[in-house]
């Protein structure tokens, strides 16, 4: 994150956290769902054109892209059921490595703590209490029920309404590129995770820095910016 000579300082009051790659590693699991739903189809894919093309998207999206000739309530009816196979298969999923630290410190620290997702309602409330962290969030925005998910700002926006603060005071961490697209467009300081991106493709798409996990130093040291302020031109 750079910081220049302040001539005022902005304080820091909320984090905003994507869910699916940012708090958990999901997306081999995701692939793995996808994959065996396609085969019955008679398609498949492979990881690089997920990844580009699946990872992070808003299901309609998703739907579009796999199936251009079905209606949306067939792309819901297969996203549903992929979604269905991925929580059987997530029942020892895990956090990624220092977030539940990191993110305590930080309501400690009397910072409040948003879930911003494109993943729908029934994958949130699965994934949070089997990652331990239900109680958490504040608020949960579910992208996937407005009107237009991630890569819009539309979900961090209504995160930061919903907190009564403006973008300068909260921090989003994304691990995909749609998501950090929607961070950065909604004016968002965003640090980018990689687990289904590089550290190097994050940080060209805009993320403001990068890492592989929360025990990253760079993370850790938040923590130790001065009421988490966040110091502007």
């Amino acid at each position: 994150m750079t910081e220049t000579t302040a001539s005022t300082s902005t304080p820091i009051e909320a984090l905003l956290f994507d869910l699916d790659g940012t708090l958990a590693h999901t997306d081999p699991l995701h692939l793995v769902a996808m994959r065996a739903l396609l085969e019955d189809e008679g398609l498949a894919i492979d990881e690089e054109t997920f990844v580009r093309r699946v990872s992070g998207q808003p299901n309609d999206a998703v739907g579009r892209y796999l199936f251009p000739d079905r209606t949306a309530e067939e792309h819901r009816d297969f996203i549903d059921r992929k979604e269905a196979r991925f929580r059987d298969m997530a029942g020892e999923l895990k956090p990624l490595a220092g977030v539940v630290a990191f993110i305590d410190r930080a309501r400690a620290d009397g910072l409040r703590i948003a879930l911003v997702t494109n993943a729908p309602r029934k994958n949130v409330a699965f994934m949070l209490e089997t990652l331990g962290i239900a109680d958490r969030f504040e608020i949960r925005i579910y992208g996937d029920e407005l009107e237009r998910g991630k890569p819009d700002p539309l979900p961090y926006r209504l995160a930061l309404e919903a907190f009564g603060l403006t973008p300068h005071q909260a921090i989003a961490f994304e691990d995909s590129l749609p998501g950090l697209a929607a961070a950065k467009g909604g004016g968002l300081v965003c640090v980018g995770i990689a687990t289904s991106r590089s550290v190097e493709e994050l940080t060209a798409a805009g993320a403001d820095f990068a890492v592989e996990d929360f025990t990253d130093a760079s993370v850790v040291a938040l923590h130790d910016r001065q009421n988490w302020n966040r110091t502007t031109a």
